[in-house]
């Protein structure tokens, strides 16, 4: 995987355009979750999402997905499966958090 700097992110807005600050996730478990939208922005070809539930929050973690389109262009989230990818992805947020902190 490529290395990438915060200068390289490009920002998005697709899912908060489409749903607001929040989307609601299947859990896989017969039930949703909502899911604040944190940051979204493009590296390159993918586009990704840093989400984060109530839960998360207290603990301080994330989820990071690719966002896609199903064909009739509806928007997807899908788990990043790389651990390496998604461990860059999260760390690149942290550096986005952070800078845009201090500015």
């Amino acid at each position: 995987m490529p290395e990438y700097r915060v200068s390289d992110v490009k920002p998005l807005d697709l899912l908060k355009h489409t749903y607001g600050e929040e989307v609601v996730l299947d859990t896989g478990k017969g039930d949703s979750k909502p899911f604040r939208i944190l940051a979204e922005f493009a590296l390159g070809e993918r586009k990704y999402a840093v989400l984060q539930s109530e839960a998360m929050r207290k603990l301080d973690e994330v989820e990071v997905f690719h966002i896609g389109e199903d064909s009739s262009g509806r928007l997807l989230l899908e788990t990043v499966e790389d651990d390496e990818e998604w461990e860059s992805m999260a760390e690149l947020y942290d550096e986005m958090t952070f800078s845009f902190d201090e500015d």
